[in-house]
């Protein structure tokens, strides 16, 4: 089994891969808004934020308040699948976001599991 994760910022584009998998046959895809740290430093820049008294205590807690008032600016969507189907999901990612190796398009990566409890097998065997 593997655990393919993909971290886009086409937000469109990330829901339409996790749609794709979906359609492929991956046993689970979940979808988590996410930020980027440099993205989220930008986007503070660009916009004229209150902070509470509280909050400006650490830069963490800053961090913090100000990723539940901006827009999330990226979708990080992932799957625990049988091993056949990682390159399945890579190409239907490719096919919604591009080439993955162009700026701004997405970054994926495959990580092996030992082993996974809870996960459905799509092709119905027991593991």
């Amino acid at each position: 089994m593997k655990l393919i994760i993909l971290i886009t910022s086409k937000i469109q584009g990330g829901m339409e891969v996790a749609l794709a998998w979906q359609e492929i046959g991956a046993p689970g895809v979940t979808i988590i808004p996410s930020h980027g740290l440099h993205s989220l430093t930008e986007q503070v820049k660009r916009t004229s934020i209150e902070l509470p008294p509280n909050v400006v205590s650490s830069m963490s807690a800053t961090l913090a308040y100000i990723t539940g008032q901006v827009e999330h600016t990226n979708y990080t969507i992932l799957s625990v699948v049988p091993d056949d189907m990682v390159d399945k999901l890579i190409e239907a990612a490719k096919g919604e976001l591009g080439d993955l190796m162009s700026p701004r398009t997405g970054v994926c990566f495959i990580v092996d599991i030992a082993q996974a409890i809870g996960v459905r097998d799509p092709r119905g065997d027991q593991e």
